[in-house]
């Protein structure tokens, strides 16, 4: 039952835009599957509680995150089998581990914490909090970013993860991801 949270094998490499909401993480990943001419799984939860919110009012809850995660996983596995260069994920698990600690008194499911730290990647974007804020139905801590930003710089170190800090500019922030997945290209070849 538990399968579904997990990886499949695949022969591309993957990198994950992590980081605080509203910090530019689905533009870049758009970007960065345009470039590469690859393709690029976008942040499943966005759409599920987007759902939730248009359809009951109701925001995120505990109850949320094991089908947010199902999704996520489901989604990326399916687009992964779509290209042997590189997979771009605007997310992934363990930033779901993150948002349940941050908003549930350090709460995670069981379930979740396992395939979020069993789940792997090749590198990590951290994107920093120097983006403009804009606000949605979703977004709701503008004024949390600094410790919003603690939080997942947190969960990469404590959990060995290999990442590059995203500062600057749209622009700034594609040169340096660019830098870097040719890097992890030129050795995956």
């Amino acid at each position: 039952m538990e399968e579904k949270y997990r990886q499949e094998p695949s022969n591309c490499i993957k990198v994950v835009l992590f980081g605080p909401e509203s910090t530019g993480k689905t533009t870049l990943s758009g970007q960065l599957a345009r470039y590469y001419n690859s393709v690029w799984v976008p942040e499943y939860a966005r759409e599920y509680l987007q759902n939730k919110w248009n359809n009951e009012r109701k925001t995120c809850e505990p109850d949320d995150l094991l089908p947010i995660a199902k999704g996520q996983i489901k989604l990326e596995n399916k687009l992964a089998k779509k290209t042997d260069t590189v997979l771009i994920c605007d997310t992934d698990l363990l930033e779901t581990k993150v948002y349940s600690e941050a908003y549930y008194l350090g709460y995670c499911d069981p379930i979740l914490e396992k395939y979020a730290l069993q789940n792997t990647y090749d590198l990590y974007f951290l994107t920093y909090i120097d983006t403009p804020w804009e606000g949605d139905d979703l977004r709701d801590k503008p004024e949390e970013r600094t410790e919003m930003f603690k939080a997942f710089e947190d969960a990469l170190i404590v959990n060995k993860r290999p990442y590059v800090l995203l500062k600057g500019n749209m622009k700034e922030r594609l040169e340096t991801a660019v830098k870097h997945i040719d890097t992890l290209l030129k050795k995956h070849k």
